[in-house]
């Protein structure tokens, strides 16, 4: 729940942004008869994305128990890490640009005249995120599906709507109550807390890869809680979801885990800190 309410969260905040930037530019330029353009473009992308995702879980999950679903759930958690890291260090390049970018795009859009144009900007920029999204809830899905009878489909879906649901508060304080938000300061600490959840799901990758013999080594335990906290619990459930926690992990999943997070994180915060520098050697 806790790690698709964030995701649902960022997500969504950035989705909010490049629609607001989008609209609001239209706006000052005189084009609002495109916002007909943008909304359906929004619609589009959602639809596609919804129906996408849906329809790919149960295609899995028919395969229920098979190295078939294995292979699909450790190439989705392999994916949804990579997506995390990537998208993590490019908002970290990009948010300060972002607005001029959609700028120029939607300018070289208007100029051309085609209504198509405006429409697909909106879904390519939404579809993003939605892709994006997607990957990450079917990764979580999966991993909270081998946790035990406990309803964590559900408290997924529900920390989904609730991040969505909070995202869609801020955009309105936002944009239309003049609310403030530090986007660096937000995207940096939710960046560190997604990468913590990438640290898991590769864990979680290196677990699935070992039971179907893939990687036959650094398979000694390294703990046995189960006993004490088990995955499938309550408390194992955020635990797992924060920290990527796991009762009975290898040494090559806490290898992996904690490889991932020195060298990603380290690297976030020091391009974090070398960029404030810089920038206030510029203002100086």
């Amino acid at each position: 729940m806790i790690a698709t309410f964030v995701i649902f969260l960022r997500e969504g905040i950035e989705a909010s942004m490049i629609v607001a930037i989008l609209l609001s530019y239209l706006d000052k330029i005189g084009q609002r008869q495109r916002f007909r353009d943008v909304f359906w473009g929004i619609a589009s992308a959602f639809v596609l994305i919804l129906g996408g995702g849906v329809a790919t879980y149960f295609l899995i999950d028919h395969y229920n128990g098979s190295n078939v679903q294995a292979y699909f759930e450790t190439s989705t958690y392999l994916l949804a890490a990579g997506f995390l890291t990537a998208m993590t260090f490019w908002m970290s390049k990009h948010a300060r640009t972002m607005s001029s970018e959609l700028r120029e795009r939607s300018d070289a859009a208007v100029s051309k005249g085609s209504r198509l144009g405006v429409g697909l900007l909106a879904f390519q920029a939404v579809g993003r995120e939605g892709l994006e999204t997607m990957i990450f809830t079917l990764a979580i899905l999966f991993a909270n599906s081998h946790q035990g009878p406990t309803p964590h489909g559900n408290l997924v879906l529900l920390g989904a709507v609730l991040g969505l649901a909070v995202a869609m508060a801020i955009a309105v304080a936002i944009y239309r109550l003049g609310a403030k938000l530090n986007y660096q300061i937000f995207f940096r600490v939710l960046g560190v807390v997604l990468m913590i959840f990438a640290a898991g799901l590769l864990a979680d990758a290196v677990e699935n890869l070992q039971q179907l013999g893939w990687l036959p080594f650094g398979t000694h335990v390294l703990w046995n809680t189960s006993g004490t906290i088990t995955e499938g619990s309550n408390l194992g459930d955020v635990l797992h979801s924060l920290v990527g926690y796991a009762d009975r992990p290898t040494v090559l999943q806490g290898v992996v885990w904690l490889v991932y997070l020195v060298v990603c994180v380290g690297l976030f915060i020091s391009i974090g800190k070398a960029r404030h520098h810089a920038r206030r050697r510029m203002v100086a």
